[in-house]
């Protein structure tokens, strides 16, 4: 193993920050607010310029329209998006970072090549329908329910916080096929949203958008051949996905972490603390360090993770450790912003010349990130269960 990039590694590097610095000024600001059609159009719009300069799905097969290269020059892409101040991937965030993967690594021939380019160029936008009000951390305990009939599944159900459901064309949806077995009565559909019987309702947040909706599922038929992995065996399809999920989905949004570090020691020679500024204070300081310091440390097990995966072609359960470390980081950082903003911080508005809302908004994301994709407490029985090996915990009696 070597931690350390390659001269090829290098030069893509060099073409890739070359083409972004003409790419990114040109492609203008995101659109603000819940205009989904214009966010849907402007980080579709980014998808499509990535492919057409041989910049989407760095590690794809070329068969399916990806670039066929190295893990490692997908960490490469990961920093350079991120010191470029690129676009997010956005509503693409589903079928890029776990949806695509799944479907290359358990898909059929024809879902592959129906589905991978399409996802790639932009075209398609995918949502995740996993989690349900009564089936988040115990997801193996959700109840939407699927039965055959003839070439179709009947699909009834309620679906919660499905990212971008109301600007995509597919989703990955999970529904209970043998209702006498937890985990082994599951099975992973793709399911076209402009299907009948489809009603979506989002959800507004506390960060003021509403990225997330509630999708409720009367009588949709889902073909069979929409299936993916055997009947019943979408469980096992579904650590699939997680392990995409958990392992290298926040690659991109580490680096912008580092980022928002250097952000947060501008701020700090800014904000007066009696004589002096806040950056004076040594502890601060200290903290800050501290919070780089681990910051390195987790860029450095997403590389030994790409290691690790390179032989599989999927994330391994370490995957749940990177997450875990990554969001406890996110909640300490957000935190120290909003002690450093003080009265500042209350404010969605900029106060002062500081970025109030920007850091405000860092602060309440980092809550909840702390369970989409699992929760933290999920995470940590995951490691000491299937990673140290460690014995479950056992069950209370009566």
């Amino acid at each position: 193993m070597d931690l350390r990039y390659s001269e090829s590694d290098e030069r893509f590097r060099a073409g890739l920050r070359s083409w972004l610095a003409e790419a990114v000024p040109a492609h203008g600001p995101a659109p603000k607010g819940s205009d989904w059609d214009a966010r849907r159009a402007y980080d579709t719009g980014w998808q499509r310029k990535l492919y057409d300069a041989g910049y989407a799905g760095i590690n794809w097969p070329a068969e399916y329209g990806g670039r066929d290269a190295s893990l490692t020059e997908q960490l490469v892409y990961y920093e350079e998006i991120a010191r470029a101040h690129a676009p997010y991937v956005g509503v693409n965030f589903v079928g890029m970072l776990h949806g695509g993967p799944t479907l290359i690594t358990e898909g059929t021939e024809a879902q592959k090549r129906h589905h991978v380019p399409q996802i790639l160029k932009g075209d398609q936008v995918w949502c995740q329908g996993f989690s349900e009000p009564g089936a988040g951390s115990d997801l193996a305990a959700l109840c939407t329910r699927a039965e055959r009939d003839g070439d179709h599944y009947v699909v009834n159900g309620h679906k919660i916080w499905t990212s971008f459901a109301q600007c995509s064309d597919y989703c990955e949806l999970l529904v209970r096929t043998d209702p006498s077995s937890k985990h082994g009565g599951i099975t992973w559909l793709i399911m076209d949203m402009r299907s009948d019987g489809i009603e979506i309702r989002p959800l507004p947040t506390i960060v003021g958008e509403g990225e997330f909706s509630e999708v409720f599922l009367e009588n949709v038929r889902i073909p069979r051949e929409n299936r993916v992995g055997a009947e019943n065996d979408g469980w096992r399809v579904t650590n699939v996905t997680l392990r995409f999920e958990r392992g290298t989905a926040f690659a991109s949004d580490m680096i912008q972490l580092q980022q928002f570090i250097g952000e947060l020691v501008s701020v700090a020679k800014k904000v007066t603390r009696h004589d002096g500024c806040a950056w004076d204070d040594l502890a601060l300081r200290r903290e800050v360090g501290h919070l780089a310091a681990e910051l390195d440390a987790l860029w450095a097990m997403v590389k030994l993770s790409v290691c690790q995966s390179s032989a599989t072609g999927v994330p391994g359960l370490g995957g749940s450790a990177i997450k875990l470390f990554y969001t406890d980081l996110y909640k300490r950082v957000g935190e120290l912003s909003m002690r450093l903003l003080g009265r500042a911080g209350l404010c969605r508005e900029d106060v002062a010349g500081l970025p109030s809302g920007h850091f405000l908004h860092r602060a309440m994301q980092s809550l909840s990130l702390t369970i989409a994709a699992g929760t933290s407490q999920i995470q940590r029985n995951i490691i000491g269960e299937r990673v140290l090996g460690l014995p479950k915990e056992p069950r209370p009696q009566g």
